[in-house]
Parts: structure tokens; C-alpha cells; sequence
């Protein structure tokens, strides 16, 4: 996948060449980014282009930092307490 397919409205690029920039402007572009994506959407394949095309050239930057651990899967969901925990689901 090139970097064109995987950033089509450009947010990332664009990221990289904000003066400047923090963590918490580039969680919010990122959140952007990934909310374009289609519905179930795979975003391992364009997260690897685009960790490729930008943060291997700029491991500083913090979209970099974003980027990288976008692509460390997610913990499984652990159960919860209260009622609902204990009495095996929701109750009606």
C-alpha cells in the first residue's frame, strides 16, 4: 500500500509539517485519520505504510511516536465488576 491509498485526505502528511506540534494534537489527528477509514476498515496495512513513508525517517516527531503505537495490538477486554460481573451479564 503506498502512502497516498493509505493518508488519502493527507492528515498524517500534513501532521509532519506543523511547527511544533504535541501528543495531544497528534492523538487528535490521528483519531481524525482514522475515523475517515472506511467501517471495519483493516488500518494494520495503511498504519504500516504510513509508519514506513514518515516515522522511520522522523522517530522524534510525536505523530511518529502515535503511529508506532497505533500498531502494538490491543489488550483483550477483561471482565468488569459489579452486579453485572458477578450475575453473568445484564440482567433485564
Amino acid at each position: 500500500m503506498d502512502r497516498a491509498e493509505a493518508d488519502p485526505k493527507g492528515l498524517i502528511r500534513e501532521s509532519y509539517a506543523i511547527e511544533g506540534i504535541g501528543d495531544a494534537e497528534c492523538r487528535s489527528i490521528f483519531i481524525d485519520w482514522a475515523l475517515s477509514l472506511p467501517a471495519g476498515a483493516d488500518t494494520a496495512g495503511p498504519l504500516r505504510a504510513l509508519v514506513a513513508h514518515y516515522a522511520l525517517p522522523a522517530p522524534d516527531h510525536p505523530m511518529s511516536r502515535v503511529l508506532t503505537l497505533a500498531l502494538i495490538p490491543a489488550a483483550p477486554p477483561r471482565r468488569r465488576g459489579g452486579r453485572a460481573g458477578r450475575a453473568g451479564g445484564p440482567q433485564a
